[in-house]
């Protein structure tokens, strides 16, 4: 339990951390690119959908027991995004260096299966009152 607690509260801090100031980005990540970002309701509900995650990794690492069952959507977050890039990659429509991004996500993907392998399922329900 400590595992899992440890894992997603430092997962939900290390995102806020590292998504806010790409608010602040936008013009600077499409100067950085052979073209600007043309659809600015992506790029910022792309930020708004992730830093909603952020928080709910807080949630589970504040009770990963009893919310167990949401680690199984945080794996999908991280391994669908994964996937996507892996994807376009093998698609030839982003390159070797905006693949690397994906490197903590592959990280943390591995980490939420450990933390939700080593939570019991019995812990998850231990403190539910009976029917």
């Amino acid at each position: 339990m400590k595992f899992a607690r440890s894992v997603f509260l430092g997962a939900g801090v290390w995102g806020i951390l590292f998504l806010t100031p790409m608010y602040f980005l936008f013009g600077a990540i499409g100067r950085q690119r052979s073209s600007p970002i043309t659809y600015p309701q992506f790029y910022y509900g792309f930020l708004a959908v992730t830093m909603a995650w952020q928080f709910v990794f807080l949630v589970i690492g504040w009770d990963p027991a009893r919310f167990r069952v949401m680690m199984i959507p945080s794996m999908l977050e991280k391994f669908g995004f994964i996937a996507s890039m892996g994807v376009l990659y093998i698609q030839a429509r982003i390159t070797l260096t905006d693949v690397a991004v994906v490197a903590p996500d592959i990280v943390l993907g591995v980490l939420f299966t450990i933390a939700f392998a080593k939570t019991s399922a019995s812990s998850a329900t231990s403190d539910r009152p009976s029917r």
